[in-house]
């Protein structure tokens, strides 16, 4: 607990708030006291999310399914506010720590004490089904720990199993690690109460193991683990395994009952032991008790007073950096961005890099920049790019790095803004444990509002839920995993991928094998070194090309050596006209080599994994007319981008690298989304709430989030590796692919 601060109001409701219990990326939670003097945690909600279109809506249907609910195991509502400015919801007080937490701190829990648990947890999901509902995200998180038995807690995904989705089709709804294979399957099956018991049978397992039944690690790896593998061993323990394996069986109808698994666990459990303090263990008990005399000595709490100059979004828990900004009037002399292009575009400055000498030598100096012709200064704000700089992917944090310091230099250089830019370089080697820690210090530093980057999905997946959880604006520029999944869905998402997600890659592959080379018969190859981005590339292309009347054959290597002739015989006995490979450069050219050898001469496709100059070395002519997909374009190839390739050409020596292009219209993006109604924004919910209401034309694009598809559904590319060279072909749908 934590004592309130200034700015969090003394009451909500009827209930005087006493401290904070925490704060995350949906709103604060506060001990509060009721009127009769009853402890309570009152759930709040930014003001930044509650705006959000059918946030409400939703908000009503949790309080409506947690009012339905009566069991002495499920935590119950007091009361809620679904319409106030700040809307609110209220619940007993537990003063136990979560499943999880207890786990974690402590260790497993022994046999007796998970069948109490389970006995239980099943008697609440009896009445949460019993209520027509189906929870949709048991885990340890959701579970806290009481001397008398465990409390299932948050109701914000509970549906009835015929309603309306809460979220669109395709999205996976629930905690990977947790959930069912239907709700790994994002929507292709119905979701009743059988997936509660799936995801029942997971906690369980964590609970008597510390192990979860199928793994950890990037939510793409244990979504395709719970639905096609059996789970791990190390996660049964013995005395319960038959059960949790009946409970974790991959078809609904094969799972028991809820009755049938609270009788099975009964069997073996001791006679009274729920309801009695010892059925958890000695350190867990201490905790609690511990807790529950902290919330007793808490005294009488004056009200606290809240300054008028507090902004509506003073829940959030970073304390705003830029204050009392005065909007400045731009010189007439100043150069916006389209002059900018429009000078360095033209012929005669462009020769031998001139468009990105005049830019680079006439740029104000910074120190020299007023912004409003009068000395004054203009405030700061700070973005932080978090990238590989020195490690495996460092070629490509610094070609972002650059892009994205040629963004700030001419936004700087503008004399119009409100404000400037000042970006700060955090480099993570590309390792996400040194990432996740980056992201720690980085929220914890209230002047960075802002967070370009990281640059690889595993750096990514490891500091998401930190940078949500703060309510860190985040704008990705190559993440390509599946990035509204990474977190709980509860969560307020503050982060823009500029990048198409990985699962989108199958689009121009269907339509370049469909239309452009209309290839009958098409051998997909899933080269398993590349995790759940092969398997999910495959299957995606696959079911759309049978969809449209296409012979498809799906054929996996191995991660580890591949003999590369044999598949290239698997190829012509297919008699495929086509062929896809999910591989990297390395194994590409190898299958290259293999296929040339073989005298296949149809079309062959690869994705920008294996978009690298060491395919076409180790290739040789062999590489000749393979068609690469990229979520990059080439600027140089690009009218609009042609000022900044000069100006890139000029500073660094060098032609634009991957994503520089894309780093810079991701700079220009999120300064657009730092100013509402003419006022530059100075609190990170607030930003990350400008995020999708912000539309940009840029150079390699227009970034525009489009609900179901995120913020550049069609922003692929496609090259042709020709004379030892990769020629861009354009944007797949435009492609000259003659």
């Amino acid at each position: 607990m934590e004592p309130l601060r200034t700015g969090d109001p003394s009451r909500i409701g009827r209930y005087r708030l006493l401290r904070r219990l925490g704060a995350g990326g949906m709103g604060v939670v506060f001990l509060a006291r009721a009127p009769g003097g009853a402890i309570a945690a009152v759930k709040t909600v930014r003001s930044s999310y509650a705006d959000e279109r059918g946030f409400r809506s939703r908000f009503r249907r949790e309080i409506e399914a947690a009012r339905q609910v009566r069991s002495p195991w499920v935590v119950p509502l007091l009361d809620a506010d679904a319409d106030a400015e700040t809307p609110w919801l209220a619940t007993s007080y537990v003063p136990g720590p979560s499943l999880a937490e207890a786990v974690d701190a402590f260790g497993p829990l022994s046999l007796a004490s998970v069948r109490v648990l389970g006995v239980r947890l099943a008697e609440a999901l009896e009445a949460v089904h019993g209520a027509g509902l189906v929870h949709r995200d048991v885990k340890p998180g959701n579970v806290l720990l009481a001397p008398d038995g465990p409390r299932l807690i948050d109701f914000g995904i509970a549906r009835a199993p015929e309603a309306t989705a809460l979220t669109s089709s395709g999205v996976i709804v629930g905690s990977p690690g947790f959930l069912s294979p239907e709700q790994a399957r994002a929507g292709a099956t119905r979701i009743g109460p059988p997936s509660d018991v799936f995801s029942l049978g997971c906690v369980l397992a964590f609970a008597a193991t510390g192990v979860r039944p199928f793994g950890g690690g990037a939510a793409a790896g244990m979504l395709l683990r719970t639905v096609y593998e059996e789970p791990d061993p190390a996660a049964l323990p013995d005395g319960l395994t038959p059960l949790l394996r009946a409970c974790l069986h991959k078809d609904p109808p094969g799972r028991p009952s809820l009755a049938r698994l609270r009788e099975t666990l009964a069997e073996g459990a001791e006679t009274g032991s729920a309801g009695r303090s010892d059925w958890l263990p000695a350190p867990v008990t201490r905790l609690i008790n511990d807790r529950s005399a902290a919330v007793l000595a808490i005294g009488t709490i004056e009200p606290t007073q809240v300054p008028s100059a507090v902004p509506t979004d003073a829940l959030s828990p970073q304390p705003p950096t830029l204050t009392a900004v005065t909007p400045v009037r731009p010189p007439a002399r100043a150069v916006g961005r389209r002059g900018f292009l429009r000078l360095g575009s033209t012929a005669g400055v462009l020769a031998a890099g001139g468009g990105g000498a005049w830019w680079w030598n006439t740029r104000p100096k910074p120190e020299a920049s007023s912004g409003s012709g009068t000395g004054r200064p203009r405030p700061e704000l700070v973005v932080a790019f978090h990238g590989d700089l020195t490690g495996a992917h460092q070629k490509l944090g610094n070609t972002q790095l650059n892009g994205a310091r040629l963004a700030v230099e001419q936004f700087n250089a503008e004399a119009g803004p409100l404000f400037r830019l000042k970006l700060r370089t955090y480099d993570d080697g590309g390792d996400p444990k040194r990432a996740a820690e980056l992201a720690g210090r980085l929220t914890k530093d209230a002047d960075v509002l802002a967070v370009l980057g990281p640059t690889t999905d595993a750096c990514f997946l490891a500091t998401d839920v930190t940078y949500t959880t703060a309510v860190m604006p985040v704008v990705s520029v190559s993440v390509g995993d599946n990035t509204d999944n990474s977190v709980d869905m509860n969560l307020f998402r503050c982060h823009a991928a500029l990048r198409v997600t990985d699962g989108l890659l199958a689009t121009p592959c269907v339509s370049y094998l469909a239309k452009h080379v209309d290839a009958r018969r098409t051998l997909l190859v899933d080269d398993q070194a590349q995790g759940g981005f092969a398997w999910g590339l495959c299957d995606q292309t696959e079911r759309v090309l049978r969809r449209n009347g296409r012979d498809v054959t799906v054929t996996r290597v191995a991660a580890g050596r591949v003999d590369y002739a044999s598949l290239a015989a698997e190829v012509t006995s297919a008699h495929a006209d086509a062929v896809l490979f999910t591989g990297d450069a390395t194994r590409a050219a190898g299958f290259a080599s293999a296929l040339s050898g073989a005298r296949f001469t149809g079309t062959r496709m690869a994705t920008e994994r294996a978009f690298d100059p060491r395919f076409l070395t180790s290739a040789g002519a062999a590489a000749t007319d393979w068609v690469f997909v990229t979520g990059f374009t080439d600027p140089t190839a690009r009218p609009s981008a042609r000022a900044f390739t000069a100006a890139y050409r000029t500073r660094f020596g060098a032609a634009p690298g991957w994503y520089a292009a894309e780093a810079y219209d991701a700079v220009m993006f999120l300064t657009k989304a730092c100013v509402k109604d003419g006022s530059p924004l100075s609190e990170r919910g607030a930003i990350a709430r400008r995020l999708p209401e912000v539309t940009y034309s840029g150079i390699t694009r227009t970034v525009q989030y489009k609900q179901s598809y995120g913020y550049n559904h069609d922003a692929m590319f496609l090259f042709r590796a020709t004379g030892g060279a990769f020629r861009y072909l354009g944007q797949y749908q435009e492609a000259a692919v003659s």
